[in-house]
């Protein structure tokens, strides 16, 4: 009887077997099967990080990769966290020639970094009249746009594109934050602020002392540097308002400077005919 038993006991035990080798594939499946899964996992959150790091960072305008890093002044004295802040509260604008930024009457603009192209600020008088304060070009920072985070600026100043421009916006509540944690930032705001200041100290010490003929020659001459070029695409309208006169006095001026051989006019054009003349003028 026992010997009757044994093949019954053989099969029996093949059948555990058997279940038992499915089962180690089994567990062996399912642990392949949760490891790709977790790598997979890994990859798409890679995935993920990296275009979330480059939304921020390298933010694609016109083909030309923003590097917010490279142009923001003191971006090395600041912490890995207060960088990381900027990066994710900038916002990259592009802005096209005559477009008024910041009005002086709005809420808080913020800061503008410029990455390319030419801003303008200026004022207007209860006349209506206009005068320049300054420009700023690619990597300048107009601080007066978010001058609600110094309560000491009170006056209100109109910042426009004067051409095509790329620029950053910094939320004011943004910097304001950074500002008050790291001295890098708060030097580098009171730096900027006298700057500012002693362009509008220069500006008021022209306006007092020089005489409107070496004005409107040191203004032909910097701005033949600044565009690189003696034919100046520029209206009188528009020197007017730069200098804080009427067309009609800088018509009768530069028709002056033409009589003197200085300029030649033409309808929206000036072409500078003697250049260091008319430095020597904006000089003497």
């Amino acid at each position: 009887e026992q010997n009757h038993h044994y093949p019954a006991n053989n099969k029996l035990f093949c059948i555990f077997s058997v279940l038992a080798q499915i089962r180690s594939i089994l567990f062996a499946a399912y642990a392949i099967y949760t490891t790709i899964i977790h790598l997979l996992s890994l990859y798409v959150n890679g995935i993920i990080d990296i275009c979330h790091k480059l939304f921020y960072t390298m933010c694609i305008q016109g083909g030309v990769p923003m590097d917010f890093s490279s142009y923001f002044p003191i971006w090395n004295k600041l912490t890995p966290t207060q960088q990381q802040i900027l990066e994710r509260n900038a916002v990259l604008r592009k802005v096209d020639k005559g477009t008024v930024i910041h009005n002086g009457t709005v809420e808080c603009t913020g800061l503008l970094l410029v990455r390319s192209g030419q801003l303008r600020a200026y004022i207007i008088s209860d006349e209506g009249r206009e005068i320049s304060l300054y420009r700023l070009f690619g990597r300048d920072i107009c601080l007066f746009s978010a001058s609600c985070i110094m309560r000491s600026i009170q006056f209100e100043v109109i910042i426009e594109a004067e051409k095509d421009t790329d620029l950053w916006v910094i939320p004011a509540e943004t910097y304001k934050s950074i500002m008050q944690e790291s001295a890098a930032a708060a030097n580098y705001t009171n730096e900027l602020m006298a700057t500012r200041f002693s362009d509008v100290m220069w500006l008021i010490e022209q306006i007092m002392w020089k005489s409107l003929d070496k004005r409107v020659a040191l203004f032909l001459f910097e701005e033949a540097s600044i565009e690189g070029s003696n034919e100046l695409e520029i209206t009188h309208e528009t020197i007017a308002n730069h200098l804080g006169s009427h067309r009609e006095v800088i018509t009768r001026m530069l028709r002056y400077f033409q009589d003197e051989g200085l300029v030649r006019l033409s309808r929206g054009k000036i072409t500078i005919l003697d250049m260091k003349r008319l430095e020597a003028l904006q000089k003497s």
